[in-house]
Order: structure tokens, then sequence, then C-alpha cells
């Protein structure tokens, strides 16, 4: 039994404590984002940063320092080499450019956007995991979930002008000038990043705890779920992606929504 700790009831202890409060301060960070034109540089960075480290710091508490390590190598940098090809090669996005907008670059990659990739990539593995007892069937979950996010990210990144598409058709129907290939890349990339996330990340209890135990990153899907549904709707102006975003995301968030409300009433 060396190494494994017995189950006991959920404590918040102080290091369990940060993730929450970096979340929550994550979400004041982006309820501010429809009253500054799409939100500033500032608020950009300050929510990545903020739900990449719920993610990191929620890994670390729950799991142990390793797989807060293996989540930023496999996620960041993962994440990191799949964009530094894409710039390059156009595969497996499409072709694609930034602006230059973004802050700081790695490989011509903004750092911000491994950052990105940690701060869904570890909330999307969970949920999963939650949702699904196939080992299998939760890469495929995992990486449908990940991939869902950026119906809404996409199009407003490009509208704010963070990166362009070299040619945008054949579009996602609703989703205007986002090209259906960046999402297959994104489709591609999140099976692989999921499948070694869920490979090396391993639980005693094969996660089939108390939803409390990962409160913290089923609250941002669920936050990040239905808040991209009201923003793209009212404040956006792009009511097509609400509605395209909320159906395909749906198919995640709905069900682990029901799941959560289910735990509760327990």
């Amino acid at each position: 039994m060396s190494g494994v700790r017995p189950a006991t009831a959920p404590v918040l202890t102080a290091p369990a404590l940060v993730p929450a409060l970096l979340a929550v301060v994550g979400v004041l960070v982006q309820m501010a984002f429809p009253f500054t034109d799409g939100g500033t540089f500032a608020l950009t960075v300050a929510s990545v940063v903020l739900f990449a480290g719920a993610a990191l710091a929620h890994a670390w508490s729950s799991r142990g320092a390793a797989t807060a390590a293996l989540l930023l190598l496999v996620a960041g940098g993962g994440g990191l080499v799949a964009e530094a090809v894409g710039v390059r090669t156009g595969v497996p996005f499409g072709g694609y450019d930034y602006t230059g907008t973004l802050g700081a670059e790695a490989l011509g990659v903004p750092v911000l956007v491994p950052l990105a990739w940690v701060m869904m990539a570890w909330p999307a593995l969970l949920v999963a995991r939650r949702l699904v007892g196939s080992r299998a069937l939760r890469v495929v979950v995992a990486a449908w979930a990940l991939t869902a996010w950026d119906v809404f990210l996409d199009p407003q990144m490009v509208d704010a002008g963070h990166w362009a598409w070299d040619d945008p058709h054949p579009a996602l129907p609703g989703v205007d000038g986002i090209p259906l290939t960046n999402f297959a890349g994104w489709l591609l990339v999140s099976l692989v990043m999921c499948a070694v996330l869920g490979r090396l990340v391993r639980d005693p209890a094969d996660d089939r705890t108390p939803v409390a135990r990962d409160a913290v990153p089923v609250a941002v899907y669920l936050w990040t779920y239905f808040s991209s549904v009201l923003a793209h709707a009212v404040f956006f102006g792009r009511p097509s992606v609400a509605l395209v975003g909320g159906v395909l995301m749906g198919l995640v968030a709905v069900p682990l929504a029901v799941h959560v409300a289910r735990e509760a009433r327990r």
C-alpha cells in the first residue's frame, strides 16, 4: 500500500484552495470580456494564465507534482509543437498566421497558445473520465470535449485579430471564417494528447470518486460552455456560433451537467 493513501472525505486544504481561487478569479476576468470590445490584451493574458494555473494547481494538489509536470509537458509542450508545425507547414490545421498581438512567442507561437491547451486539456480529460467507463472511449470523449471548445474560441480570436486563416473555406456551417481543416487538426492533436495523458495520468480508484474531488476542472468546463454560448449569442454578434458550438460542445457539457446534478442530490 506504499504511496497510495486511503480514500477519505474531500477536505479543502490550503493547496487545494489554490486552483479554486485561480479559477474564480479567471471567471471574473472573463466576465469583463463582453464589455471591452472582445477583450483587451491584458484580460486575454490574465484569463489564460489563471485557468492554466488552475489546471496545473489542481493536477498537483489532487494527483501530485509529477502529474502537473506531465500535464505541462504533454498539453503545453505538445500544443506548442503542433502549433509550431502548423504555422510553418499548414499541417494539421490548415494555413494560418499569428498577427503578433498575443505577446511573447516561442518557435513562432505565442506563449499563451500552449497555455490555452493546458487550461482545457485537463478539464476535458477529467470530464471524460467521469462520464465514460471505457478507457478507449474516454480518449475519444476527451478529444471531442477539447476540440468542441475551439468552435467558440477560434471565431472569437479571429474576430479579435489575433490570427488569420489563409483560406477559411470550406467552413463549418454557422462558423464562418474558420476552415473545417482547423477542427480536423484539433481533433487529431487532441486524440494524441488525451491518449498520452490518459495513459500516463492514472488514479488508484479509476476516477470513480466523488465529484467534489474534481470540482474545479468540472466547473471550469461547464462555465466555459455556458459562458461561451451566452457570449457569442448576446455580446459577440455570432448567434450561429452560439448555436453550433452549443450543440457540439453540449454533447459533453449537457451530460456532464446532468451527472453533476445527480451527484449533488446524493
